[in-house]
């Protein structure tokens, strides 16, 4: 392409009769610019999860509120007791709203989808962990309210701020408790002892027990009474991990 000639170029002339600048000459050669749009593809956009990354994030999290809600947890939050059932039902509130989350912000990006094989598995995999989440928090907290748990926590503290909580509940002719240490986290894993009571008597509600702490740990004891005794364990020693 040639080059416009420069002294026929759109440029203002100074007319010298009336001392002032008119317009371009009339055979100039009038040069266009064509400036580049910026589109939102060549827009700077932060950093995004592949949809391998976010779809195993986003079941991930559902694993973890399944696994919680079949598992013997429980949370200390300022003295008061979460049943496990209620931490899994958290864990599974987020763990939907993080999948949310992560799927519109695939849309709004414009990001690539896993292969149709592999996100069928997704679907069937993220399916098969909701309704095993929602059966285990159910259920958990259907036993407590049948079953009429009490949860108590037991003063005082061990050493490192290591804190017992009994579960007790009482169905027919039968009462069951179990004991639980729970740490500085504030979060115990799984159960340190069980008992069973005759007659559905609550040892622990009642008082009926002993609590010593050690350097290393602490032991509870659970006594029955002469009519209604404890007939299967009675005892449970205390260590906080964590």
């Amino acid at each position: 392409m040639a080059k416009p000639d420069a002294s026929k170029l759109c440029l203002g002339r100074l007319d010298p009769d009336v001392n002032r600048w008119g317009g371009p000459p009339r055979n100039c050669q009038r040069v266009r610019r064509v400036v580049p749009a910026v589109t939102g593809t060549s827009a700077q956009q932060g950093p995004r999860l592949s949809p391998t990354s976010s779809t195993a994030a986003g079941v991930g999290s559902l694993a973890l509120a399944a696994l919680a809600s079949w598992s013997s947890l429980l949370l200390v939050v300022r003295g008061r007791v979460v049943p496990g059932w209620a931490v899994s039902a958290a864990l599974l509130a987020m763990a939907l709203v993080l999948r949310w989350a992560l799927a519109r912000a695939g849309r709004t990006a414009g990001a690539s989808r896993l292969p149709r094989e592999r996100a069928r598995w997704a679907r069937l995999g993220t399916t098969l962990l909701i309704v095993t989440a929602v059966l285990g928090t159910a259920w958990g907290a259907v036993d407590d309210l049948i079953s009429d748990a009490h949860y108590l926590v037991l003063r005082p503290e061990g050493p490192g701020g290591c804190t017992v909580v009994v579960r007790e509940t009482s169905f027919l002719v039968i009462g069951n408790g179990e004991a639980y240490a729970v740490g500085r986290s504030g979060l115990a894993l799984g159960e340190s002892g069980s008992w069973t009571v005759d007659d559905g008597y609550r040892p622990v509600g009642a008082g009926a027990y002993e609590l010593d702490w050690g350097r290393d740990g602490g032991l509870l004891r659970v006594s029955g009474t002469s009519t209604d005794p404890v007939t299967a364990g009675g005892s449970a020693d205390i260590g906080c991990g964590w």
